[in-house]
């Protein structure tokens, strides 16, 4: 109780992410995923600390990765808590607890006056096993931070979150009130290279060194923890990820990949999905409905433009970090996948090339609803907007 007690006195509640309004906390049951680092710890205490200050007793913090577990059930756990006047439990790391499946759908069924909320990896897949919580929870997902959020956190400048029709057709008039407060191609290359992950604010020198920390953390630890995998796999996990991060945006040939990292096709597709379901990878798809997760991705790019940085040691090329940048953004509010003509087709109905500031409309020329994302320029012009507007979106 007074370590619980610790952790929510010492968050700090200035700054609450993108995910905090849209969550309906009065589901019964919520689960947080996402990958580490990007926050989901402080968002649940900081709702316990605005929510919770005056009845104390009807909440409780702990994470499943505690010693305390690995002798004690959580359904025990969850049980006392209960006798004693317990209402809400807030659950880190699930993930870590051998039969987290089990035990938190008979927490939620043999204590009905029991609230629960949980976070857990982004590869965490509550709709596989046999234990299926898809009936009972509402899963929400945390992505790191947008440009917007970066920009708030850092400086301290609050704008709004823009809707993509009007960055595509009205450009003009969020361009303005932005460029009234902050010089965005200074702060933009900040985020690129270190303001994804909120643990920025704790120093900058560890900062790749820390973000490749959480990689081998993910392949380590937390993908053993929801998937079947030994030793070996996650050693061939670590070789197709450093292969990936040489060469991204990667148009996949998939029986060289596979013979460069010593699997099979099929292997090799389920690691590039395993990968992508632990928000290390993004894989452009085609737009085809109905595709299979076991056809090859259109294109491999690593999850956001930091972990460019931190695998390349900074020598990214330019072009890479404006498509990871975009896909990255763009995926965590719209559907996206692969372009017939430009880079990317954004919900069915928008095409959009991304380059630099002289980027030219080749590759768009005659598509209606097509746009340029451009890379170091302040103000949009004709169908050419700012790419790092589109850091607004969330």
């Amino acid at each position: 109780m007074q370590y619980s007690a610790n952790m929510i006195q010492a968050v700090d509640m200035k700054f609450k992410r993108y995910l905090w309004d849209k969550i309906n906390w009065n589901n019964r049951f919520i689960v947080i995923t996402g990958a580490r680092g990007v926050g989901k710890t402080t968002l649940m205490l900081q709702y316990i600390k605005e929510n919770f200050a005056n009845n104390a007793g009807e909440v409780l913090y702990a994470s499943l990765d505690d010693l305390y577990f690995a002798k004690n059930s959580l359904v025990a756990f969850a049980g006392e808590f209960v006798k004693r006047g317990g209402k809400v439990l807030f659950l880190d790391e699930v993930h870590k607890y051998k039969n987290w499946s089990q035990e938190m759908k008979n927490s939620y069924d043999y204590f009905p006056e029991l609230k629960i909320v949980a976070t857990g990896s982004s590869a965490l897949d509550i709709y596989k096993g046999k234990f299926d919580l898809s009936r009972r929870a509402i899963v929400y997902s945390l992505n790191g931070l947008s440009f917007r959020e970066f920009i708030e956190l850092n400086y301290g400048n609050n704008f709004p979150v823009l809707k993509l029709e009007d960055v595509l057709q009205h450009p003009s008039d969020s361009i303005s009130s932005v460029l009234r407060e902050i010089k965005p191609i200074k702060l933009f290359e900040e985020y690129i290279q270190w303001g994804y992950y909120p643990f920025f604010s704790e120093g900058l020198q560890e900062y790749h060194f820390r973000i490749r920390q959480i990689i081998n953390h993910v392949l380590d630890v937390d993908l053993p923890s929801v998937e079947n995998i030994d030793f070996n796999a996650v050693h061939r996990l670590r070789t197709l990820l450093s292969v990936i991060s040489e060469i991204t945006p990667y148009k996949p040939n998939i029986l060289k990949l596979s013979q460069q990292v010593g699997i099979s096709r099929e292997t090799l597709l389920r690691y590039l999905y395993l990968l992508e379901r632990a928000d290390l990878l993004l894989l452009l798809k085609s737009g085809t409905k109905g595709i299979s997760k076991m056809n090859k991705p259109e294109k491999v790019y690593l999850n956001n433009p930091n972990l460019l940085y931190a695998l390349t040691q900074g020598m990214a090329n330019a072009g890479n970090i404006r498509e990871t940048f975009f896909f990255n953004q763009l995926h965590t509010v719209h559907t996206i996948s692969n372009a017939p003509s430009g880079d990317f087709f954004i919900d069915n109905k928008y095409t959009i090339e991304v380059g630099g500031k002289n980027k030219r409309q080749k590759q768009i020329a005659g598509i209606r609803n097509a746009y340029i994302a451009a890379d170091n320029v302040e103000y949009s012009h004709q169908n050419r907007i700012p790419l790092w507007l589109f850091g607004f979106l969330y």
